[in-house]
């Protein structure tokens, strides 16, 4: 995305949770390419979001790094002050930290993992948007969720937790949306469908890897790097000023809504 130009990013503050692998890290990465400074949040891989931070120096951006975990609401606010704080401002907000927690069916699940699972997926998107609503409203600024192909498709074996909790997310999306109209802030989603990323190198096998690759008729798992344009277009005001409520579906054809 080096050679496309947003000029509208550049100097903006963006936060992007779960920024130390996979999508949001092409994201943070991006983002900082387009002259916006980047707030790269962590929680267990420290070493890794140091890695992208020290990336976006090299290539001349600006990296902050923010640890803490999404399903603490005291974590969270202080995520967003500590970002504030260094930057002085936050135009956008990226709630991208998820995970399934491990492919677990419902007849042998329990109130801790039913819980684990729709704190990381869907309420630390409340919390962390609620928490960066003040420096938000100051900036008419933008939010975007990181949905899945799951919250349309009920998820896969063991998922159905992960996929409710996505669906929980695309719907407080237009909420989210229609609530925040009145300040100026738009809010959108980015639906990726299979991605080669550690998310499916923790959870998924390689036969149910080739399985859902079968269903996809551009014939492959996407990278992270090919859901990034969705992204910068919902955080430009130029490029999307009129979108607001939308979730855009970045799957090869998987699923075509």
């Amino acid at each position: 995305m080096t050679s496309l130009t947003i000029p509208d990013l550049a100097g903006k503050v963006f936060l992007i949770t779960g920024a130390s692998t996979g999508i949001g890290a092409a994201v943070a990465k991006a983002l900082a390419d387009q002259g916006a400074d980047v707030a790269v949040h962590y929680n267990a891989s420290k070493t890794e979001a140091e890695a992208v931070a020290e990336s976006i120096d090299k290539s001349g951006g600006t990296a902050f790094l923010v640890g803490g975990d999404v399903t603490d609401v005291a974590a969270v606010e202080r995520i967003v002050s500590e970002t504030a704080e260094h930057f002085g401002r936050i135009d956008g907000l990226i709630n991208n930290a998820g995970a399934m927690l491990g492919r677990i069916a419902i007849e042998d699940s329990d109130e801790a993992h039913d819980r684990a699972v729709l704190d990381l997926n869907a309420h630390s998107v409340v919390w962390m948007t609620r928490a960066a609503l003040p420096w938000l409203r100051k900036q008419r600024g933008v939010v975007i969720h990181t949905t899945s192909i799951a919250a349309k498709v009920g998820g896969g074996g063991g998922a159905v937790l992960y996929a409710a909790s996505k669906g929980f997310v695309s719907t407080i999306t237009k909420g989210m949306a229609r609530e925040f109209v009145g300040d100026g802030i738009r809010v959108n989603a980015v639906s990726p469908g299979v991605i080669a990323t550690p998310f499916h190198d923790r959870y998924s096998t390689d036969e149910q890897m080739q399985q859902m690759v079968s269903m996809i008729p551009m014939g492959r798992a996407g990278v992270a790097e090919e859901c990034v344009g969705a992204y910068l277009f919902l955080a430009s005001n130029a490029l999307s000023g009129f979108v607001t409520g939308q979730i855009i579906e970045v799957n090869g054809g998987q699923l075509m809504p």
